[in-house]
């Protein structure tokens, strides 16, 4: 009599998968880190070349708050197109890699609503960091700045 437990026929199964995961999750976190580098240049980028405007906003009377909403806003368009994309083909990937399973079930839109808003969140803290540097410039130096 040969006998094994149920649970370690299992995981020899599925390990390739978990494999895979550990894969996916280490070129996720890198991939992160390259798109806040990359948010954060363009930000920099965005508040260098609107540093007379945020000057001039600041002596006028507009507030730090008011300034990082404008300079957030324009960053994340770029984002929000990026969701939308990944959204889709996140959901073509996974419906079609959840297919070869005998056991599948699908992702709800729960899922895609939490990624979303990791996502936004991400982004607004890597962009509200310039931001609020340049917010809290004094505007005669970023109106004699250019």
């Amino acid at each position: 009599m040969d006998s094994f437990f149920l649970n370690d026929d299992f995981n020899q199964q599925y390990g390739a998968e978990q494999r895979l995961l550990n894969i996916l999750m280490m070129f996720a976190l890198l991939t992160i880190f390259i798109a806040c580098l990359g948010l954060s240049g363009l930000a920099a980028y965005s508040t260098a070349q609107r540093t007379k405007e945020i000057g001039i906003r600041k002596t006028l009377g507009a507030s730090s708050s008011a300034v990082v909403f404008l300079l957030s806003k324009d960053a994340l368009k770029p984002v929000a197109v990026a969701f939308v994309l990944a959204t889709v083909g996140g959901f073509l990937i996974s419906t079609r890699w959840m297919e070869q399973f005998a056991y599948h079930t699908t992702l709800g839109a729960g899922m895609y609503v939490l990624a979303g808003a990791l996502l936004v969140s991400i982004a607004v803290i890597t962009v509200s960091l310039q931001a609020i540097r340049a917010a809290m410039a004094t505007p005669v130096k970023s109106i004699r700045y250019q």
